[in-house]
């Protein structure tokens, strides 16, 4: 693996496919699990993508300083995450970090076959029914960057998206919505007005 400031002076890149949250292709190559990570490892670290230097607490308590080459991985999961971004909704995607966080700890501290690891398993499967597409990346002096997403299960729509003036919805609603949103921080803001803590 190159350091970021020995890496190429062009950038490089690939692309990934994924179905239902896996990759099954690199490049246009069909490869196995194993190949294929082999392959995202030779050429994000020709780049220099995927050093982690960090500070982590052990399972014990103690902070402990570990120094991580991550290419493949590094590649992969930004891709895999960009994907996510263009197919799985707000809330569902908002949660999935959440559980992220309990899912590596789980992993992190030995206990793959606990039963609430196999629960946020059953969660992550079904938030990857639609993670199926391509996502193009660009690796450049340690950097790895999204340069394009595509999927059949896309919840982008540039008519739905605009902010320009449009028939697809009405953008004074957005009035009603404001006031309604903020209500609780109205009555919040007047209880601490009315008893002195503003």
């Amino acid at each position: 693996m190159v350091s970021p400031e020995k890496a190429p002076d062009t950038p490089t890149y690939v692309t990934i496919k994924f179905e239902k949250g896996i990759p099954v292709e690199v490049d246009g190559q069909k490869l196995s699990p194993a190949d294929l990570l082999r392959y995202c490892n030779k050429v994000a670290a020709a780049n220099g993508v995927g050093i982690a230097d960090i500070v982590e607490n052990r399972l014990v308590g103690m902070k402990s300083r570990g120094v991580y080459e991550t290419p493949g991985g590094t590649l992969l999961f930004a891709a895999h995450r960009e994907l996510e971004l263009l197919t799985v909704e707000r809330d569902t995607i908002h949660y999935k970090d959440l559980v992220a966080q309990k899912f590596s700890e789980l992993v992190y501290y030995g206990q793959w076959f606990h039963p609430l690891r196999e629960a946020l398993s059953a969660f992550v499967d079904k938030t990857q029914e639609v993670v199926t597409g391509e996502v193009k990346m660009k690796l450049y002096k340690g950097n790895c960057t999204p340069a394009g997403t595509t999927s059949p299960f896309s919840l982008y729509d540039p008519e739905i998206a605009t902010f320009e003036a449009d028939d697809v919805y009405n953008q004074a609603d957005a009035g009603g919505f404001i006031n309604c949103f903020g209500l609780p921080m109205k009555v919040n803001a007047k209880m601490k007005q009315k008893n002195g803590l503003l």
